[in-house]
């Protein structure tokens, strides 16, 4: 187990009532930390809040949505403490920021950009999930977990290591954790069924317009793809399967790096970054308003995909060390 800050233990002793909120455009990680450690802290005596600025475009945390709100109402504005998990920072949790603004807050992260330091943080970027550290948490002050919280942590650690197949030979740790998850009862296989069973065919058409539209660049390495504004109209967010498109990606011989843009309206566009050991995404991420790990990574931004993908190219150009 990592060390959990002190600092965090007495900041969750201190508040009767908790307010837990994520990044925007929350995904199984965010979504798993936040329902494992609403649970944990009601196993406490606490009164929790869950807070998202959403919207929930992916399938297997869709039937969560209704657990979360986009307001803080009165009550729990007052004498409440807040939890930011798998958010490197308060902006990204996009608008939740103006309903936590200015209440006591802790943070509990695992992205490299993270570099927000306070007593009650309990930020490491070892962790390849937020909910390694939520389980860090609740194993320190209680021992162990509950059958349904430890569900919502392996969620999120599936979701965040691509069931597994971003970990490497350095990751004994985290198969620990995940025996410890597994001994509770929780089975890997339903929950590789929730993440990606009952696709849609609509999701199948459009990952292969996504391969059509798929280019190549400095030497192979680098493979782009979009879908635009007229895909999400026509197929709408049950046909999206990113997680599946970005494994087709990264099995083309030479690819080092995925980026997969998609126009979510007229005027702005989300950007997934994914890559291999060499590459780190981050760094591209965070010169369009994003951020992440060095493997995976995310921005969402203003512009469309056609004038995106050229500024997104050049950004890789010293990584990828063209000419080498």
């Amino acid at each position: 187990m990592r060390v959990v800050p002190q600092g965090l233990v007495d900041f969750i002793n201190q508040y009767s009532t908790i307010v837990i909120a994520g990044h925007k455009e929350p995904d199984g990680d965010c979504i798993g930390s936040s329902l494992a450690l609403s649970l944990f802290l009601k196993r406490l005596g606490k009164r929790t809040m869950l807070l998202s600025a959403g919207p929930f475009k992916r399938k297997e945390i869709m039937q969560y949505e209704s657990l979360f709100s986009k307001t803080l109402p009165s009550e729990y504005k007052h004498n409440v403490g807040v939890i930011i998990v798998d958010c490197s920072n308060i902006e990204r949790t996009g608008s939740v920021e103006e309903e936590i603004k200015g209440l006591p807050i802790a943070i509990i992260d695992h992205h490299a950009t993270n570099n927000e330091k306070s007593p009650n943080f309990f930020i490491d970027s070892t962790a390849p999930a937020a909910c390694i550290l939520v389980q860090d948490v609740i194993e320190k002050m209680s021992g162990s977990l509950t059958k349904e919280e430890a569900f919502f942590t392996l969620f999120g650690i599936c979701t965040d290591t691509g069931f597994f197949r971003h970990l490497d030979e350095k990751s004994s740790e985290t198969f620990m954790y995940v025996s410890r998850l597994v001994a509770q009862g929780v089975s890997p296989k339903l929950i590789f069924a929730q993440m990606n069973g009952n696709k849609s065919f609509a999701s199948r058409i459009l990952i292969g317009r996504s391969l059509e539209r798929l280019t190549l660049h400095y030497n192979d390495r680098l493979a782009v793809t979009y879908q635009t504004y007229d895909d999400f109209l026509e197929f709408g967010l049950d046909g999206r399967d990113t997680d599946t498109l970005y494994m087709l990606l990264q099995a083309i011989k030479d690819v080092q790096a995925i980026v997969v843009v998609k126009q979510e309206d007229q005027n702005h566009c989300s950007i997934g970054f994914r890559s291999f050991d060499k590459i780190d995404v981050s760094l591209v991420a965070t010169q369009f308003e994003g951020g992440g790990h060095k493997q995976a990574s995310g921005a969402y931004t203003e512009g469309n995909y056609e004038s995106l993908i050229p500024k997104i190219i050049e950004t890789f150009k010293e990584q990828m060390k063209v000419g080498n």
